[in-house]
């Protein structure tokens, strides 16, 4: 995937709240090898602000997303607000998940925002 972005298909972002995940790592290597990538393919970075943040609340108090993990509610409302056509991860637990993709869809929605596509990256790459 991260060839394809350096090779201009994809436009990449992430978000403060991801940066904020990965400055709380003990994994001193793997935190400069995921900044290391974040400068080498020039990602964009949101952000934080209210709207996400209150984006994200919603979609923890219907239940789409465990208050324990909130964070990554974050990551939905992130891509969500900046008006970013695909979430793609790898987070099977809380994200790529269909009840997720289901519900934050209609509770985009229902919000005012445009459906953000959620999948993983085996389904986005050209993969021959």
């Amino acid at each position: 995937m991260f060839a394809e972005i350096k090779a201009g298909k994809f436009k990449p972002f992430t978000s403060e709240y991801v940066i904020q995940e990965l400055d709380n790592t003990q994994d001193v290597e793997k935190l400069a090898k995921m900044k290391a990538l974040i400068a080498d393919c020039k990602i964009a970075v949101i952000p934080e602000n209210e709207e996400i943040q209150a984006l994200s609340s919603v979609y923890v108090t219907a239940g789409i997303i465990p208050e324990k993990f909130a964070t990554d509610g974050l990551h939905i409302a992130a891509a969500t607000v900046a008006g970013l056509d695909l979430i793609i991860s790898l987070n099977f637990r809380h994200i790529v998940k269909h009840k997720t993709i289901f519900e934050t869809k209609v509770i985009n929605t229902r919000e005012g925002y445009k459906r953000v596509f959620i999948h993983t990256p085996a389904e986005v790459i050209d993969n021959e």
